[in-house]
């Protein structure tokens, strides 16, 4: 039961369900979506009940690049697979340039099975003009915006000064 904790004592709070189990993935926010008629939706009966058609995953669901020679270029190759059963699109809001991250993708529809490349490119380049005892840190989230939710790809890095 939800009353009472593994002990058998009776509960103080409410119990907060994981995200998981709410229907919702981590990272995500949902977009408040206005129906295309062109968007070439499925109108198979079998289907036609479902509201979330259009999903995408990253692989990996986060970047950590570790630690980094100042002045230098790294990058990595993040997947994003349509697991729904309509083709999607999307769009990545690029970083600030402050970030010295930069995203290059190839736009344009992603069929239902297939997965787009997004190359994750980081300048490292030191930000902050106090003394951080040779090591700063850099974390950005990169907005990735479907159809239905926006995405956010934690990316992280140690710049080595």
């Amino acid at each position: 039961s939800l009353m009472v904790d593994v002990t058998g004592q009776t509960r103080k709070g409410k119990v907060i369900l994981p995200s998981c189990l709410q229907g919702k993935k981590p990272n995500t926010i949902p977009n408040k979506k206005i129906e295309d008629p062109a968007s070439g939706k499925v109108s198979t009966s079998s289907l036609a009940t479902r509201q979330d058609l259009t999903k995408f995953h990253l692989i990996p669901p986060r970047v950590i690049f570790g630690v980094l020679k100042e002045g230098c270029t790294y990058a990595t190759t993040v997947i994003m697979k349509n697991v729904g059963v309509n083709f999607s699109r999307f769009r990545v809001k690029q970083p600030p340039p402050y970030t010295g991250l930069r995203v290059m993708y190839t736009p344009g529809p992603v069929a239902a099975g297939l997965q787009a490349e997004l190359e994750i490119e980081i300048f490292a380049m030191l930000i902050g003009g106090k003394d951080t005892g040779g090591l700063e840190e850099v974390s950005h989230n990169i907005e990735i915006v479907t159809e239905t939710e926006t995405l956010l790809l934690p990316v992280k890095a140690n710049i080595l000064c």
